[in-house]
């Protein structure tokens, strides 16, 4: 293979360098054209085969030579495009001109990511990674040893992949529980019955009952051909991941991985589904911006050398998220965000190990929600990108607490992103879904924690197969069998295709420029088996029963410990202005537009509803809206809730605050009814510390109380339990957090309430108040703006209440009599009316109760409803209200 280089002068002095290789020389043709698309967008003066800065005196950056970047896969793309074909790979360099002032040392704490870049000592002339690694001939060090078939045994039976805490049984205080924690997760839906539930507590995603839909379809699927219309019934899919380690790690690789992950995760259920529209949420510590200095963070703000500061996470892990789904085509239509540090009942409570939260719905048609079970002679395929040795050992480590392992794991463990290559794997899946009752596909899996250990041995249970190793395309090639076997390499899908219909999938992946490696196939006899042809031996023979199944049940011990939270105390000249000040800093409450708005909220045409509202485009929509299709008004809503601050003093009141914000946020939408909301639910938790396992049990009976009550379920969700950080030595629990994703499907995607005031000054505004005038003042954002925590939260007190309040206001936007709707959640009711006047650029007059506590019922963040209608309809209004048995008072006008 040859190398050569193209130098493009940028800015400061910079210089980029272009490394292009090819599979044979060029001809004088070739390197015109390869020159051109170099210089093409530039001044062709500024680019050139010769380096434009001095050799001994320039500092080159470059990428990992073990793993080719995006870049690169769409560069290639490109070349081949215009008939360059004997590209085969194309990377960047940066290089700095050194001086006295611009040092090395500078220059890399400025601009080394070492997490995907090296030094480049001198100009490279090859790709060959061998001379830059050396992990081949080392031991792991990973706590496990190096053979494969014990390497796999370990991811697969780490915490992550087996969620032994969920499925354990759980001692607490010498008592053995009635039931496991994914047992009570599992009961709503039990009690319920499952009649709008395709797909539950099984498979990739969650599955809804959805509409009949005219599609937007290929005539054709799989060659050129005209879109046309076809009728079909099509369910909706939801499903939601963290990726809390990683981005802790590495921020943006960590953060975009986590959004690439659940994406294939939503295209993965059934024999196939195509993903919408995403949510996301950031929960980081206290982030001691220099400018922004937020009241109430006393503690924290080390220097982490090792590992992303808060607000590294919250900016660039959010950009990875971001990113990804721009170049994707997903659009980002919901989300949260929150920061938090404080000492909480003697211990500090911080999210100083992070979560990244990734939510997203999609849609599958109904034929193709079952996997089909595998049979002797089907084909096991993969397709995707190429492996590398990257997320080596990724499921062990993130379920260790962080500073429990080595920094050589941490970072191992981290994988690496490439949106276009997960593009052109899901165009392959989406032409076999295209394809109808024709479906090559017959089942499905995402290749995430584990990498093909994982991914493919799911596709053999409970039959069994042969996998040769040899078959996986490498980009790395020094790439050994327990690393091609168990690294986890981004943008992977396993499948099962029937072998008559090999050559018509083979030629779906070429079309989309997708290897498709046929690696094995099903034999059933009950193994897994990993053969390498290469040198003839079987690294893997394992008994899936045995090894997925055959496992016993572990037990925990935890205890309940002695808890005590102070009285909120506030300053005697305390004013509701500067109150507003100190709440309006905190990024759960102020502007989320440095996170909404790099990112697209509209791709794809489906999206009726994402979070900027009104004339003044502020995001504070409480409800995301995607529809079925172009031709008809049937869709999906989805709402979030969560309330960790609150979870902290009472974790029973934190879960049922978290599934009341999530049904005062989706009461904007009119959906089909209430027993149809599905949940995800996803805990993080430092469940395995003194005290914490009890603490999360009472959370979970809490969440599945409430959820039996209202007649709703939860279908599926994610633990993440090992949420601490030891900082200076210190252990740093974040505080737990359940995020309830809610679903629903909609009949008339128009009926949406947005809360931005629609008829300033020409209206009137209600409020209903779930918290029966308590105004509860724990775990609000005024108490976090003031340095406490508080003693006594919010809670739902009245389950049946709430359920009239959703129905009740269901009927008033069905009915259109009101016009605007918002929640009273973080920040309280003076932030909600706030939001609604930023939203519509007018302002609005609010009486309060009489002799009440100004600052408790203006900032208490018990659950409630504010919303705007006509002063024409009062009566109307007040009539739909009392039919439910929904108390309502009038809270002033618009202006």
């Amino acid at each position: 293979r040859m190398l050569m280089q193209l130098y493009r002068q940028i800015e400061d002095g910079i210089e980029q360098c272009l490394y292009v290789e090819t599979s044979e020389p060029f001809t004088r043709e070739e390197v015109d054209r390869i020159a051109w698309l170099a210089a093409e967008t530039f001044e062709p003066t500024q680019t050139r085969f010769e380096s434009f800065l001095t050799p001994r005196h320039v500092l080159e950056i470059g990428p990992r030579l073990n793993v080719e970047t995006p870049f690169s896969s769409n560069a290639v793309a490109i070349c081949h495009a215009m008939g360059l074909t004997k590209v085969t790979r194309i990377e960047q360099s940066r290089r700095y001109p050194l001086s006295d002032s611009v040092t090395e040392e500078v220059i890399v704490v400025s601009h080394l990511d070492r997490m995907t870049q090296v030094i480049y000592r001198e100009p490279l002339t090859t790709f060959d990674s061998r001379p830059f690694q050396a992990l081949r001939e080392k031991s792991y060090g990973r706590g496990t040893a190096t053979d494969v078939e014990l390497f796999q045994i370990g991811n697969a039976n780490s915490e992550h992949s087996r969620h032994w805490f969920f499925r354990g049984k759980l001692v607490i205080d010498g008592h053995e529980m009635p039931a496991s924690l994914f047992e009570m997760v599992r009961a709503p839906l039990r009690a319920i019955g499952n009649s709008n539930s395709v797909l539950a507590f099984r498979d990739n995603a969650g599955v809804i009952r959805g509409h009949e839909v005219s599609a937007f379809i290929s005539e054709h699927p799989g060659r050129p051909a005209r879109l046309i219309r076809k009728d079909g019934v099509w369910h909706i899919t939801c499903t939601a991941e963290t990726h809390n380690h990683p981005t802790f790690v590495a921020p943006y690789s960590g953060a975009e991985t986590g959004a690439g992950g659940r994406i294939r995760d939503n295209t993965a259920p059934g024999r196939g589904a195509m993903p919408l529209a995403g949510v996301a949420g950031y929960c980081v510590g206290n982030l001691f911006l220099p400018d922004y200095q937020i009241s109430g963070e006393a503690i924290g703000g080390e220097d982490l050398v090792r590992y992303a500061s808060p607000t590294r996470v919250l900016i660039e892990g959010s950009n990875g998220v971001s990113d990804y789904g721009n170049r994707f085509g997903e659009p980002l239509i919901g989300g949260f965000t929150r920061t938090f540090g404080q000492i909480v009942n003697g211990e500090r409570r911080e999210f100083r190990k992070p979560i990244l939260y990734s939510g997203g719905v999609g849609r599958i048609q109904a034929i193709h929600s079952e996997k089909n079970r595998p049979e002797v002679g089907m084909l096991v395929i993969r397709i995707g990108g190429p492996a590398y040795r990257i997320g080596v050992g990724g499921g062990s480590a993130s379920s260790m607490m962080h500073g429990a392992n080595t920094e050589d794991l941490d970072f191992n463990s981290v994988q690496r992103g490439n949106a276009e290559m997960e593009n052109r794997a899901n165009r392959v899946i989406r032409m076999c879904i295209e394809m109808g009752d024709e479906n090559p596909i017959e089942s499905i899996h995402d290749q995430g924690a584990g990498g093909p250990s994982n991914v493919l041995t799911e596709l053999l249970e409970p039959v069994g197969g042969r996998i040769d190793i040899r078959a996986i395309v490498l980009g790395d090639r020094t790439m050994s069998v327990l690393e091609i076997w168990s690294a986890e390499y981004q943008e992977g899908y396993g499948l099962l295709v029937r072998a008559e219909r090999r050559e018509e999938f083979q030629s779906i992946c070429e079309r989309e420029r997708v290897k498709c490696e046929i690696v094995g196939e099903i034999t059933g006899d009950g193994h897994v088996t990993v053969i390498d042809s290469e040198n003839g031996t079987t690294p893997v023979h394992l008994n899936l029963e045995q090894i997925l199944t055959g496992i016993p049940q572990k037990t925990f011990q935890s205890e309940r410990l002695p808890r005590r939270f102070n009285p909120l105390t506030f300053p005697d000249d305390l004013t509701i202005e500067d109150a507003l000040e100190r709440v309006f800093l905190l990024p759960q409450v102020g502007s989320k537009g440095f996170l909404v708005h790099k990112v697209d909220r509209s791709v794809t045409g489906l999206v009726t509803r994402q979070q900027c509202c009104g004339p003044a485009q502020v995001p504070v929509a409480d409800v995301a809206v995607t529809a079925d299709g172009y031709f008809g008004l049937t869709g999906a809503a989805t709402a979030i809730g969560e309330q960790p601050i609150k979870m902290l003093i009472d974790p029973s009141c934190g879960a049922r605050m978290a599934v009341g914000e999530m049904l005062t946020n989706m009461a904007s939408a009119k959906i089909s009814d209430l027993g149809d909301i599905r949940c995800r639910a996803n805990w993080m938790w430092p469940a395995k510390l003194p005290g914490e396992g009890a603490l999360l049990y009472d959370a979970a009976v809490a969440m599945c109380d409430i959820m039996i009550a209202l007649g709703i379920a939860a279908d599926g969700g994610k633990d993440s339990l090992s949420m601490a950080a030891t900082v200076n030595g210190t252990i740093v629990k974040s505080p737990g957090e359940l995020v309830v994703l809610g679903y629903a499907p909609m009949s008339d995607i128009t009926q949406v309430m947005t809360p931005d005031f629609k008829r300033a000054g020409r209206s009137s505004i209600g409020f209903i108040d779930l918290g029966n005038g308590k105004n509860r003042l724990g775990g609000s954002s005024l108490a976090q703006a003031f340095g406490q925590i508080g003693n006594e939260p919010p809670d739902v007190d009245n389950d049946t209440l709430l359920g009239n309040v959703f129905r009740a206001v269901q009927e008033l936007i069905d009915r259109g009599l009101i016009t605007a709707l918002h929640d009273r959640s973080d920040g309280g009711l003076i932030t909600s009316v706030i939001e609604m006047c930023l939203a519509a650029n007018c302002g609005a007059t609010i009486a309060l109760g009489q002799n009440s506590d100004t600052v408790a019922e203006l900032f208490c963040e018990e659950l409630g409803l504010v919303f705007e209608y006509g002063p024409e309809q009062e009566d109307a209004v007040r009539r739909v209200l009392d039919l439910h048995d929904v108390p309502f008072r009038c809270l002033g006008a618009t202006t």
